[in-house]
């Protein structure tokens, strides 16, 4: 028995909570430039960017969307779209060149942005981390290496120390799955290494750093609010009476959801996905005290979502591979326990990353997560990236008519409020991303933003999507 996809209708209307939160999201690598001015040195994104190959045309962060010297522009941008909140990164290279000494001028750099963001009434949401580990502490092992976790805190605490009396909303993480397994194991991202025992320790070290960052943060002020942020999916099997897409679902729930979930909120790895990967080793990593520290308690938990997965052990069927983006042929997981798993395409609208577009998945996503993890932890939800690519043109009159983002937009906002009205205490979502920007490997072949950056003049065009997300955000209603 095939199982059946809906997507949610953008016809559905309702409104806000009061105090639901609109915000945007960006990462410093990804849009600040200025890779090498006042004192920043290389992250492994600078390194990884000169490897042949390794992205898209050989385009790197150098200058980006310049954001480091428009900074006051892109504020005032966000200002008039009604923008509540604003997620962004800082730069580890930036703050702590070569992850040694502290940089005053990196450091101001953030302190100007926050002053600008408060302003304009603009809640600052700030990342410690999302992906621009210094090079040089790469070449002493990276997240491989147990001590980069001791130097994350350290990083942690430098940017506290300048920012702490002006952002309350603190995250440790992005995105662990991606900085480790896809890092470490996959070799897609940076520093594209491609070993599962190094990819393995890499994510117990992330999750580590997390959990002493939290317990140095929560010292130093206990009114913070301290979060982590996960992509998460939803791992449907294609064929829920078959054994073995009910295993396929399983492992992929296990590597993408639960090997971070379970230590955060339980303090334990699945028992399960030890098994997966019991052949490399990974326990050895885990030291007594670790599993307490990564479950220190937080107040916010970041979801990230962008589609679900369809996945069997079977290839699709011939017909089904002639049709399937390359990216779903026939396995889409850099994980050792993914071998053997097959995505299978659902005739589902697919964006320009060729990702499915499944609403739905967003409101049973926010279920689980409540009622297995953050409810019962008393958690805050919040979505704190969805969005999507489209192969945008830009008409005569210089505008962007991007029906398929705005209907992404309103797709997904609906199925929030679907969650909301189930019960689920959704506090707020941030769109990827403000603008268009370096898209990792895809350097900036790729557009998700509400914004158009023309990088050769570097000018800003609202989109249609983002005047459709003005519009929402002062009506607070769909």
């Amino acid at each position: 028995m095939s199982q059946q996809f809906e997507t949610t209708s953008s016809a559905r209307t309702g409104a806000f909570p009061d105090d639901f939160l609109f915000g945007v999201a960006t990462a410093a690598y990804q849009i600040e430039g200025a890779a090498h001015e006042d004192g920043r040195t290389d992250s492994i994104w600078d390194a990884f960017s000169r490897v042949p190959g390794a992205v898209v045309r050989g385009e790197n962060g150098e200058v980006a969307c310049d954001h480091y010297h428009r900074y006051r522009q892109d504020v005032a941008m966000m200002a008039d779209l009604g923008l509540q909140t604003y997620r962004f990164s800082t730069s580890w290279s930036r703050v702590r060149p070569d992850g040694g000494s502290v940089n005053k001028k990196g450091l101001d750099f953030y302190s100007r942005l926050v002053d600008e963001l408060l302003e304009k009434n603009i809640k600052p949401w700030l990342t410690l981390y999302h992906w621009d580990l210094p090079q040089a502490l790469q070449e002493k092992g990276g997240w491989a290496h147990r001590d980069t976790a001791y130097r994350f805190t350290d990083y942690a605490a430098t940017v506290h120390d300048v920012l702490g009396d002006r952002v309350d909303a603190w995250t440790t993480l992005n995105e662990p799955w991606c900085a480790s397994f896809l890092s470490y194991i996959g070799g897609e991202h940076a520093p594209g290494i491609q070993d599962p025992a190094t990819g393995l320790a890499a994510a117990h070290h992330l999750l580590l750093a997390h959990g002493l960052t939290i317990a140095e943060l929560r010292s130093r002020d206990a009114s913070l609010e301290l979060g982590v942020t996960l992509n998460l999916t939803v791992a449907d099997p294609v064929d829920a009476d078959s054994e073995g897409d009910l295993d396929a679902a399983r492992r992929i729930d296990g590597q993408f959801n639960r090997f971070f979930l379970d230590p955060i909120f339980r303090g334990s790895y699945p028992a399960d996905v030890l098994a997966d990967v019991d052949a490399y080793g990974f326990e050895r990593h885990v030291r007594d005290g670790d599993l307490q520290l990564i479950a220190s308690p937080i107040d916010v938990l970041g979801v990230n979502y962008y589609h679900g997965e369809a996945v069997s052990s079977r290839p699709p069927k011939a017909q089904q591979m002639s049709t399937a983006a390359p990216s779903e042929r026939p396995k889409r997981s850099p994980f050792p326990a993914a071998d053997g798993v097959y995505w299978h395409p659902r005739g589902l609208p697919v964006t320009a990353m060729d990702w499915e577009v499944q609403p739905e998945g967003l409101t049973r996503l926010l279920h689980r997560v409540k009622d297995e993890y953050a409810g019962p932890a008393g958690v805050a939800l919040y979505v704190t990236e969805n969005g999507a690519a489209y192969n945008d043109v830009v008409t005569e009159d210089g505008r962007v008519h991007d029906s398929d983002r705005v209907e992404f937009l309103r797709l997904h906002l609906a199925a929030i409020l679907d969650a909301i009205d189930g019960g689920v205490d959704v506090k707020g979502y941030f769109y990827w991303s403000l603008m268009d920007n370096f898209e990792w490997a895809w350097g900036y072949a790729k557009r998700f933003g509400l914004v158009r950056v023309d990088y050769p003049t570097q000018e800003r065009t609202l989109k249609e999507s983002a005047l459709e997300y003005r519009r929402i955000i002062a009506a607070r209603a769909l």
